[in-house]
């Protein structure tokens, strides 16, 4: 049996909005489908699709992207700029800086620059 990924779905309260914030972040034009359901194909990565639930997001997300930026500030600036949020400063470990962020519906996703060559 061959299996493939084929997108990753996030519920949500409002998927054309959340689609229109992931699309320009990750350079995608975002697909609505109908008012329940839109999508994005950004280049080289995976769909992300959002989905409309009635139920409010419970907590901490148990899934989250990591995001590869050369300039993690003026990534979080641009982020924060399309609706968006920091939570907390940047930090840094051996393998480089991240920084976490919540999109506008509050999942959280995380910056990240590598300082392996």
């Amino acid at each position: 049996m061959i299996i493939r990924q084929s997108q990753l779905v996030i519920d949500c309260a409002d998927p054309a909005r959340l689609a229109a914030f992931w699309g320009t972040l990750l350079d995608a034009a975002p697909v609505d489908r109908d008012p329940g359901w839109s999508s994005i194909d950004p280049p080289g990565g995976l769909r992300l699709a959002f989905q409309r639930v009635p139920e409010p997001r419970p907590g901490k997300n148990r899934l989250h992207l990591d995001l590869d930026v050369e300039d993690l500030t003026g990534a979080a600036d641009a982020a924060v700029a399309l609706g968006g949020r920091r939570s907390g400063g940047p930090r840094r470990d051996a393998a480089g800086a991240f920084q976490v962020m919540h999109d506008p519906e509050g999942n959280e996703f995380c910056l990240l620059t590598s300082s392996r060559p």
